[in-house]
């Protein structure tokens, strides 16, 4: 893979808010769920329309780790590589990043009056 790839609901304006705003920061590709490939998609878990993806060299990243990895992959993490990786230590992180990310996916329209994109899925040809 020539880079990681973020793959993401390109029908949803927060998500797109959220990729165009790591892919500025990164050399992350994004792939919205209406534009993979069958190769892209035979890298996917069954239900992948669940969470965002990130593909990388080492795997497949999906939900929040997707999230975390694409963070600490962009100019934006700082201090946040560090934080992560001390939080890595304890058993209840991947647990409780997890949820945090299904507790922001689950209201996506509320967290989208805050920012959003027009989203491609949606955009005039």
């Amino acid at each position: 893979m020539e880079r990681p790839t973020l793959v993401y609901d390109d029908d949803c304006g927060f998500c797109t808010w959220w990729a165009d705003h790591l892919s500025e920061r990164s050399s992350i590709r994004l792939v919205g769920f209406s534009d993979l490939t069958p190769e892209l998609r035979a890298e996917l878990p069954e239900s992948y329309e669940d969470c965002s993806h990130l593909l990388t060299e080492e795997g497949v990243y999906s939900c929040g780790a997707s999230i975390e990895q694409a963070f600490l992959r962009s100019d934006i993490d700082g201090p946040a590589r560090e934080f992560v990786q001390f939080l890595r230590h304890f058993e209840e992180y991947d647990r409780l990043r997890e949820r945090g990310y299904q507790v922001v996916a689950n209201n996506r329209d509320l967290f989208g009056k805050i920012v959003s994109k027009t989203p491609p899925a949606r955009r005039d040809s």
